[in-house]
């Protein structure tokens, strides 16, 4: 591996299987943590994603859940626990809450399903997530949440979208406030326009000449990859950033430039 900076150190990442949550799990599998990440419905991903950390000479395992339900967010963190013990980790140091879904729509074609959806995924898991882990995490814990540079720069046809994540950005500002008396520190990271590859968000809902006109317009002249993304996360999981709480660092290559 990489590094040992969280060597014996156990983690928790949701959406792991591709794109920017994958990006997460290799990243800190190569600083040393064992790593367990939740994905929704693509088995062969997951799989692949165990094997390449495994193939560096890591520790991971994958657990399907659909993070809208809690009992299924609830089994994610259970079947962890029952990982970490094997490798001899009580209790849990780090979650990332990566996993989200996009809706592009107009307002006033949204449907009540879909808005539900959106919200109890991006949401309501990211919450119930934050639950379960302060509930295993030992004094000097790390939560740090994935959102969107949307929240302060929006785009029309992203309103659930952008609300769900600003709910995630509230979550973290109350909850660095709540547990910071066990020396749990929670942050989030609020991503620009990031090529995950086929499939992924940003080349779902733009065009190849929409994410070029991103790319000129950004200070740094391109649009992010997954490990740009990644290496933050793994910083403010660090010994590095233990003077970050309840901060939330605009990744965007400079296209949002502060709030």
């Amino acid at each position: 591996m990489a590094t040992s900076a969280l060597a014996g150190k156990s983690a928790v990442v949701t959406g792991g299987s591709r794109g920017i949550g994958r990006a997460i799990v290799m990243r800190l599998a190569a600083d040393g943590a064992a790593v367990v990440f939740g994905y929704r419905s693509d088995e062969a991903a997951a799989k692949q994603v165990v094997a390449d950390v495994e193939a560096a000479g890591g520790q991971a395992m994958s657990v399907a859940a659909d993070l809208a339900e809690p009992a299924e967010v609830a089994r994610l963190f259970v079947a962890a626990d029952e990982f970490f013990a094997k490798l001899g980790i009580s209790g849990l140091d780090i979650l990332v809450n990566n996993a989200a879904i996009a809706l592009v729509k107009p307002m006033t074609e949204v449907t009540e399903p879909e808005y539900d959806r959106v919200m109890a995924v991006n949401a309501k898991g990211t919450f119930v997530a934050i639950q379960q882990a302060a509930q295993r995490m030992p004094q000097g814990g790390n939560i740090v949440s994935v959102t969107s540079m949307t929240t302060v720069m929006t785009r029309p046809g992203e309103s659930v979208y952008t609300a769900s994540k600003a709910a995630v950005e509230q979550f973290t500002r109350v909850a660095a406030d709540e547990l910071a008396e066990r020396g749990i520190r929670v942050n989030a990271v609020s991503s620009g326009p990031t090529d995950s590859g086929p499939g992924g968000m940003l080349r779902s809902s733009t065009t190849a000449e929409q994410r070029q006109q991103v790319a000129a317009m950004t200070p740094l002249g391109r649009v992010g990859e997954p490990e740009d993304i990644a290496d933050i996360v793994a910083f403010l999981v660090s010994p590095d950033a233990r003077w970050l709480t309840g901060q939330n660092l605009r990744a965007t290559g400079g296209l949002v430039k502060g709030c």
